[in-house]
């Protein structure tokens, strides 16, 4: 379906008072008055059940919390050590850490 209206160029006089007219005889959507604006309430005050399960929701999802969270760095290793690892199959960082602490005695 070709689109009427292009958004790469301006919308002529015509072209524009097409489209109120077309929003203001569709029933669906009627467009809202001064006074429905003016009560209207921000969502967290107009549903604060709602908003208060949202959150609960949103905190629930993600990794949980760690006491000692682990640090991103950067490291320059010999390909043939990242294979060996990467060959052991799905953890193989988590080994490599437990190596690294082996080996530093930790």
């Amino acid at each position: 379906m070709a689109t009427k209206f292009s958004a790469k160029r301006p919308l002529t006089d015509a072209e524009e008072a097409e489209i109120q007219k077309a929003i203001a005889s569709d029933p669906d959507s009627p467009e809202a008055t001064d006074e429905q604006l003016a009560k209207g309430r921000p969502f967290r005050e107009a549903l604060p059940e709602l908003a208060a399960s949202i959150d609960r929701e949103r905190a629930r999802r993600g990794r949980p919390p760690v006491e000692k969270p682990r640090q991103h760095v950067s490291l320059r290793l010999d390909p043939d050590v990242i294979d060996h690892y990467k060959a052991t199959g799905k953890g193989w960082q988590s080994r490599m850490n437990d190596d690294l602490r082996k080996a530093a005695g930790l």
